[in-house]
């Protein structure tokens, strides 16, 4: 069989063994300098002035709108856009925290929302931000989405869980954004088992999400900014600032673990960002002879860090062909993300109006993936190619 990964780490005999080192040797495994550690590792991979570590990418994202929400940024009622092709953690914030939840298209050609599409949108609605996913490794124009977000006052926030690597030429997906979620799940690019992480160049969105993630509280904050808190509220007393809690926030926080494991996946990020492009061209060359096959197209992309390999058929009984083809060679394989988000349960009890979303529905009645990891041996290859060929 081959499944969606192999391991769950990336160069997984020796992390392992620096993991049970790490474990061996150390006196502290709540939060603390490790986290820290990947944090600044992190932001300076990313091209980020910060970034804070979360206990999972969910985590990330509910952190974000509640930051939003907590500085006056988003107010109950708002209408937020988002992918309609994404995660159910990239929705159930909007719904948690009040805010109106408005899908926009993606289209079957990059799997993402285009700047056409939040156009054609905004031709219907206002919004007030927008969180838009990298799904799949792809994206988006980024570059013109931005500007119209600049243009119309659009908080852009963005979720590169899936797009870790990826380099467009204005930039690396996940730069674009006023703060960006990233997730460590495991058969994600790279694994903490459980973490997540957000990036961000303002340091107000930086300091509340450090008071969202662990219970509204200063302790991780710098001294000078907890002066300023204290200050703002009158408490005069390192005794009651120890319990004194200044806004809305979880309890988010990540384990010294899953900092130590992040910096050590972090060696071996680059070698595999390659690996998943490779393998990827080499698909994509033999997807494309296939009539029965839709090409994607990666032409705004300079470096694709391939998430899987997305296989989208041409209508949705060839896809049932394809589902059997790939099952019987023993491929593990999914749907494409959730598909059009709408058709989920929880989107239909706690919404009232369904969006006009061709694109994400032929992408949710036609499409699949197979995972793409360095793992994949020769054979492997050849196995997911023989799949790929007219049924």
């Amino acid at each position: 069989m081959i499944p969606l990964m192999k391991n769950p780490f990336l160069q997984a005999s020796e992390t392992k063994e620096r993991l049970a080192r790490f474990i061996a040797t150390t006196n502290r495994f709540s939060m603390g300098p490790e986290c820290r550690k990947f944090e600044r590792a992190f932001a300076g991979y990313q091209g980020a002035k910060d970034a804070v570590l979360f206990n999972s990418g969910g985590s990330a994202n509910l952190a974000m709108f509640q930051t939003l929400v907590n500085l006056g940024l988003l107010s109950r009622g708002d209408r937020v856009g988002f992918s309609s092709l994404t995660w159910s953690t990239n929705v159930m914030p909007l719904f948690q925290l009040g805010l109106e939840p408005v899908p926009v298209d993606c289209s079957t050609a990059t799997l993402n929302v285009m700047s056409k599409d939040l156009e054609a949108r905004l031709e219907e609605t206002d919004l007030a931000a927008l969180f838009i996913t990298n799904a799949m490794g792809f994206a988006g124009d980024l570059g013109e989405i931005k500007k119209i977000c600049d243009e119309r006052e659009i908080l852009l926030v963005e979720d590169n869980c899936e797009a870790l690597g990826t380099v467009l030429p204005e930039g690396k997906a996940g730069s674009f954004g006023e703060m960006t979620s990233f997730s460590f799940f495991i058969a994600h690019h790279m694994s903490t088992i459980e973490g997540g992480m957000v990036c961000t160049d303002d340091q107000d969105l930086a300091e509340m999400l450090r008071i969202v993630r662990a219970n509204g509280w200063d302790r991780n904050l710098t001294a000078a900014q907890q002066r300023k808190w204290r200050k703002k509220y009158n408490v005069d007393s390192e005794f009651d600032a120890k319990y004194t809690f200044y806004d809305l926030g979880y309890n988010m926080r990540p384990t010294e673990i899953t900092g130590f494991m992040g910096s050590c996946q972090m060696d071996f990020l680059d070698e595999t960002v390659e690996a998943r492009e490779r393998n990827y061209d080499l698909l994509a060359a033999v997807s494309s002879e296939n009539p029965d096959l839709r090409d994607l197209d990666r032409s705004n992309i300079d470096v694709l860090s391939s998430f899987a390999f997305p296989v989208l058929c041409k209508t949705p009984d060839l896809r049932q062909s394809y589902l059997a083809q790939f099952a019987g060679a023993g491929v593990e394989i999914r749907p494409m993300i959730a598909g059009n988000i709408q058709n989920q349960p929880f989107y239909k009890k706690h919404s009232s109006r369904n969006y006009e979303l061709p694109g994400t529905q032929q992408v949710d009645e036609c499409g699949f993936y197979c995972g793409n990891y360095p793992e994949l041996t020769e054979a492997d290859l050849e196995v997911l190619a023989s799949c790929l060929e007219k049924y």
